[in-house]
């Protein structure tokens, strides 16, 4: 699935239907990179950091379940750090793209359906999330999601030139 950036130019209903849309096309985009690599690139590194394309997938499905359920909605979440092993993010052997696509895009309508239903400057339930800091308002959640996203979709950019796959927007 590709989606059309989402202009400027093209009106919004309000401000959360603006966010829900440029994750989803960040998400998206980030999904298709990834399914243009070869296997091979999907498990190996080009970069002296050694993450690997399959591990950025996983981790930003992780990234968005700490902003938004284990952080603003206060849920509880046995290993939040689940995309993490030794310091380091982890995938396993038998984790698979279309799984940890599907998991990505399952924790994205979670959090459009977050965005979608609750006022934008909510503050985030207090818990450890926060360490003891007063938690944030969604929308500054938002904007970290969003910084989140279009940071690792240029780092994202560069493996796959590397790699001959998928480049541009």
């Amino acid at each position: 699935m590709t989606l059309e950036f989402p202009s400027p130019m093209v009106p919004a209903a309000d401000r959360a239907e603006v966010v829900v849309k440029y994750l989803d096309f960040f998400r998206e985009t980030l999904l298709a990179k990834v399914s243009g690599l070869p296997e091979e690139e999907l498990r190996s590194s080009r970069l002296a950091s050694g993450w690997t394309p399959l591990e950025l997938v996983k981790h930003l499905r992780w990234v968005e379940l700490r902003w938004i359920e284990w952080g603003f909605q206060g849920k509880p979440v046995d290993d939040p750090w689940a995309d993490r092993r030794d310091d380091r993010w982890y995938v396993a052997p038998e984790e698979t793209l279309p799984e940890l696509a599907g998991a990505l895009r399952a924790q994205g309508a979670h959090t459009a359906a977050v965005l979608t239903s609750t006022d934008l400057a909510a503050i985030g339930k207090p818990g450890p999330r926060w360490d003891g800091a007063e938690p944030p308002p969604l929308e500054r959640i938002c904007f970290h999601l969003i910084q989140e996203y279009a940071r690792h979709l240029g780092h994202l950019d560069i493996v796959a030139e590397l790699a001959g796959g998928p480049v541009g927007e």
